[in-house]
């Protein structure tokens, strides 16, 4: 029996409590993990006039909470877009660890009202810092599932009305989700520049009088056409251009009727086209005047184009604003050609309203609110023609869109409002004679091509549009200086969000203790195995003696009977 006592003993003493030890330790670094993949896109990041926009930290290795339960710098809050107001925002990209934000399946099914939510969150976004990196990822179900967990685990998180040992035990149990990016490190690029191209139409010499010369034709006054190029919205991509298209089919239709033989020009056009939108203060059009200012020797107006349709629309308005820094006078270029513009509108649209919007510039604010205040500041008479009336409208800097063929009716509506009205002031025809018709017609074939177009540089498609139908076309570049730069762009990483499945961090304390706990009782049962062995030995040597003690006694008693 002893041997038998000292051979359990040596199995406690030798190898089974450092198998138990290996075996829990890799119980513990098996905890439930669940690895996920995705794709996401960083926010934009940028800087204009000395001030920050975006993000500058690329990297996340928090804890995923929801909207509704992150406290500190330590939690990375994973959401819907849609979930997200103005507010949350604010408090987010100050205090959080990270944000990242799961787009809509379909922009399309939203209601009205949280679409234009959408676009006040972007405008926000996109004119403030955040100090916490931000992500936008596609819609995924894999990823809605793990949002659907954390809301769910946070809506019925234990309450006080539970006992304490419930709450301990739903906390133990409860799963939480590690998010991760290595997004690395954000560097400025140095080859940041803007492109701005533009180019003329030269009179047919075929079109001018027998007394008149080309050299003449260069005396004719000009009329300016000027678009931007939206490059990037809250993450880099590409928004609707539908002011380059309507730009590119004007330059279009307008080379065909400026060499006509019948159509003798009044007056000579430019066409300007640059990658610096509203978000980078029109740096294009600064640029040019800067560089190329002779070119506006002889100038009748400036037509800008900004947001002629909205891509994002959540309202039934349907009207054409010319915005202008102070109210034409009567019988001016401007005040003629907006007379024209509502002749025009009235005849080819169906209820389309075409009003004036008069608005100071204000030279101590360091952005501008229209492009065309880059030309009024130099005193050249311009407006600008827009689908909105507010400069603050949301629409304008939106990157989502709605169903394209919507988008390319309204703009192929547009175009041929502007076109008929600028044809009329330009060739002093009847307003109500139709210019663009049968070859000349505008269709869905010219605005096409052109809503593809995603910067000047991209396969030379600007580039050879430009070259096609104008003379003298120049690409120029604004480079940001080296001291003193007022635009800068940042290069970006590819990156993948990981999300991993882990247990809470109390869950480790809880099963160390459980583990610590186990490991002290084995300590014990070794050290006193020897004297519980000894006890146990004396209590069964016992029982026989009493029990022979016993049947002797009753012997006895038989054999007295």
């Amino acid at each position: 029996m002893m041997n038998e006592a000292d051979s359990l003993t040596e199995i406690f003493r030798g190898g089974l409590p450092h198998c138990l030890l290996i075996v829990f330790s890799l119980l513990l670094t098996c905890s439930p993990v669940m690895p996920s993949e995705f794709e996401v896109i960083s926010m934009s990041k940028y800087d204009l006039n000395g001030q920050h926009y975006g993000s500058r930290v690329a990297s996340i290795s928090l804890e995923a909470r929801s909207l509704y339960s992150w406290n500190t710098s330590r939690h990375c809050v994973l959401t819907r877009l849609t979930d997200l107001s103005i507010h949350d925002f604010d408090k987010l990209r100050q205090g959080a660890g990270g944000l990242i934000l799961m787009l809509p399946a379909n922009i399309l099914n939203l209601d009205p009202e949280t679409k234009e939510l959408i676009t006040i969150l972007e405008q926000s976004m996109l004119t403030h810092t955040a100090a916490v990196p931000i992500y936008f990822a596609p819609y995924n179900k894999d990823l809605e599932k793990i949002i659907d967990d954390i809301t769910y685990t946070t809506t019925d998180s234990p309450g006080q009305n539970q006992t304490a040992l419930a709450q301990l035990v739903v906390t133990v149990s409860a799963n939480r989700y590690h998010i991760n990016v290595g997004g690395g490190s954000i560097a400025a690029n140095k080859n940041s520049k803007i492109p701005i191209i533009h180019g003329e139409l030269i009179p047919n010499q075929l079109a001018l009088k027998p007394t008149e010369s080309v050299a003449d034709g260069q005396k004719l006054p000009v009329i300016l056409i000027t678009a931007n190029l939206k490059t990037f919205g809250i993450y880099n991509d590409y928004p609707v251009n539908a002011d380059a298209a309507v730009l590119l089919v004007l330059m279009e239709l307008f080379s065909k009727l400026h060499y006509t033989s019948s159509m003798a020009p009044k007056y000579r056009l430019r066409f300007l086209l640059s990658d610096a939108g509203v978000l980078l203060n029109f740096q294009g059009s600064k640029k040019w005047l800067e560089v190329d200012d002779n070119a506006l020797q002889n100038v009748e107006f400036v037509l800008c184009l900004d947001t002629i349709s909205e891509s994002l629309s959540y309202t039934t308005e349907n009207a054409l604003y010319m915005h202008v820094s102070k109210p034409p006078k009567d019988k001016t270029s401007i005040s003629n050609f907006f007379k024209l513009l509502k002749s025009s509108a009235e005849k080819y649209s169906n209820g389309l309203a075409v009003e004036g919007v008069h608005k100071k510039i204000n030279l101590a604010d360091t952005k501008l609110a229209w492009e065309h205040e880059r030309f009024s500041i130099k005193r050249y008479p311009s407006f600008t023609l827009s689908s909105v009336k507010s400069p603050r409208s949301p629409i304008r800097t939106t990157i989502f869109k709605n169903d394209e063929s919507r988008l390319v009716e309204h703009t192929l509506n547009t175009t041929r409002i502007i076109a008929e009205a600028l044809a009329s002031f330009m060739y002093k025809v009847d307003p109500t004679s139709s210019i663009f018709e049968g070859q000349l017609a505008i269709k869905e074939e010219n605005i096409l091509p052109y809503f593809g177009v995603k910067s000047i540089l991209h396969n030379n498609d600007v580039k050879d549009a430009f070259e096609k139908y104008l003379n003298n076309v120049k690409i120029i570049y604004d480079k940001p200086d080296a001291r003193d730069p007022e635009f800068m762009f940042y290069n970006e990483n590819e990156v993948k969000l990981n999300v991993y499945r882990v247990k809470p961090a109390i869950f480790d304390l809880f099963l160390t203790f459980v583990i610590g706990a186990y490991l002290l009782a084995v300590f014990l049962a070794i050290q006193y195995f020897p004297r519980f062995y000894d006890e146990v030995s004396k209590l069964t040597k016992e029982d026989p003696a009493g029990q022979s003690n016993g049947h002797s006694s009753e012997r006895v008693r038989m054999k007295s009977h």
